[in-house]
């Protein structure tokens, strides 16, 4: 079974760059909701005559995600979920567009992050297809919209589809040195406004209410919560504030972000981090504060090295080097952790300098992906 998927594959290479570079050069930025849709369409046009129904769920702000599923039913202890997003973090307006390639590197934006990981789950599903697998094995493929922008819309979604599945894989892309990703971290956004009173700077005595200054006193115990020993991050990440500086700032703001290993964490972080917020050390100032988002941690668990040992197996068949790491960064592996469905991340195509004009592909693990990807879908029908 592995020749027939390996030759399969082998002989639509050039297709597999094609569609990449189709998807790279159509802008799907998280709030370019024709963009996205448009990424979906190529997405169904590209499985068409694969036997899969596609099921369009539609959304007015954002592009609208797209579930496409086997022809197989799931048994009762479920099928297998495959998901990826179609959005990126680059703007309609964005300077970096269109896609590029050198003998060893693509580029372009969304090439690794994670359209390359698109294709990979596309021309899996084709070439299972192509060998008559795909009526025997229950997959369900979830892209959706706004990945980038926290899945708000989507995560509802995925979780239903989590907890009707055995396992799931996540196409985000590999590491450098063929990792996947087998942990993550939870993630905490949030937004920090700060009200004062304006006056002229000239006249201003020593207890003038500026929010510039108040958020001063709140980046420096918003920094205090790091705990590099405890796998803590505390970022303020971007400040605003003021009209002038003959004026004395009136409004401040800051957007925030956390990472933490532990549930219990996440929340003692939202704790404290509103006893910063409700803690006024400039007379005149007021706070508030506005949770974003948020994704629990995705921790090692038994279930997840289980699922990871049986990638490793078939990946040492093909002699595809895999290792498995926990990642900082989170994802829609998450939510599906979250669930209680052992899952996988990182399945994706190898590459980096994602969510950068730099970012990159390298072209050669596109087809060693798709290839490991498709042999462990195989492996649910029970063939070698």
């Amino acid at each position: 079974m592995d020749d027939r998927l390996r030759t399969h594959l082998t002989t639509h290479q050039r297709g597999m760059f094609a569609l990449l570079k189709k998807m790279v050069c159509i802008n799907s930025g998280s709030h370019n909701k024709i963009g996205v849709d448009a990424v979906g369409r190529v997405v169904t046009d590209a499985l068409a005559g694969c036997g899969l129904s596609a099921t369009v769920i539609e959304e007015e702000a954002i592009g609208n995600h797209l579930v496409v599923r086997t022809p197989c039913p799931p048994t009762d202890a479920g099928g297998v979920l495959l998901v990826g997003h179609m959005d990126t973090v680059f703007p309609a307006d964005t300077d970096f567009t269109g896609f590029r390639e050198d003998d060893t590197r693509a580029y372009g934006p969304g090439v690794i992050d994670m359209k390359g990981g698109l294709v990979a789950g596309i021309f899996a599903l084709k070439a299972l297809s192509a060998i008559g697998l795909l009526n025997r094995i229950p997959i369900a493929f979830v892209l959706n919209s706004d990945e980038e922008i926290g899945s708000g819309r989507s995560k509802t979604l995925i979780r239903q589809e989590a907890r009707k599945s055995t396992c799931a894989f996540v196409l985000e892309a590999g590491g450098l040195n063929g990792e996947v990703v087998t942990a993550r971290k939870g993630n905490l956004s949030a937004r920090l406004a700060i009200k004062g009173r304006a006056g002229h700077a000239a006249f201003a005595g020593a207890n003038k209410a500026s929010a510039i200054l108040e958020m001063a006193h709140k980046t420096l115990a918003i920094e205090a919560l790091n705990d590099p020993d405890r796998g803590i991050s505390a970022n303020v990440g971007t400040v605003t504030g003021g009209i002038g500086p003959n004026t004395v700032a009136e409004h401040a703001g800051a957007r925030l972000d956390f990472r933490f290993n532990r549930p219990e964490d996440g929340e003692r972080l939202k704790n404290r981090l509103a006893r910063i917020s409700a803690d006024t050390r400039v007379t005149g100032t007021a706070s508030t504060l506005e949770i974003i988002s948020g994704r629990p941690p995705m921790p090692a668990g038994d279930a997840n090295q289980s699922l990871y040992a049986r990638v490793e197996k078939i990946a040492g068949r093909l002699g595809i080097p895999v290792s498995s790491e926990c990642r900082p960064g989170v994802s829609d592996a998450n939510t599906i952790a979250q669930a209680g469905t052992p899952v996988v991340d990182g399945m994706g195509p190898i590459g980096g300098r994602d969510h950068s004009p730099d970012e990159y592909m390298i072209k050669s693990s596109l087809p060693r992906r798709t290839l490991l990807l498709a042999c462990i879908l195989a492996d649910f029908a029970g063939k070698r």
